[in-house]
């Protein structure tokens, strides 16, 4: 028996019938350093955040820890879209900023393809460094 086309149109617009996308779950990771700043600071402060992205609703959820600051966390953000070595504008705060710092967010389209083309970057900000004290470049964890 053959099915034709029209009849499996019939049955999606009817809602009887559903064809549902499967929902990718794609890690992604950045360690973060003051080496890798821009400029670079001599910061003894390190961290990881580790995100996972839901491809289909667009929420991501992360946890960011960092340690070794020359002081208090006063804010901490993903920027972009920049490749490693360049600076961006603020696209995501992460609040609170104290490790660890977990949290969730519903990306646009836009931010998907940045995340994806490895255009964020975490950092996160002290008193004695209020331009980014650690910093590092998210991309997919492999």
């Amino acid at each position: 028996m053959r099915i034709r086309p029209s009849f499996v149109a019939a049955l999606l617009a009817a809602g009887v019938l559903s064809i549902s996308a499967h929902a990718e779950m794609r890690k992604f990771t950045a360690h973060l350093n003051g080496a890798s700043e821009v400029p670079p600071t001599k910061s003894d402060g390190t961290g990881t955040l580790t995100a996972t992205l839901d491809t289909s609703t667009k929420i991501l959820v992360y946890t960011l820890t960092y340690s070794g600051l020359s002081g208090p966390a006063v804010a901490a953000h993903f920027h972009g879209p920049a490749p490693a070595g360049k600076n961006a504008g603020v696209e995501l705060p992460i609040k609170p900023p104290a490790s660890p710092a977990k949290g969730t967010a519903h990306l646009t389209d836009q931010q998907v393809s940045d995340l994806e083309a490895g255009l964020l970057y975490v950092n996160v900000h002290s008193k004695a460094h209020p331009a980014g004290e650690i910093r590092g470049q998210v991309m997919a964890a492999k």
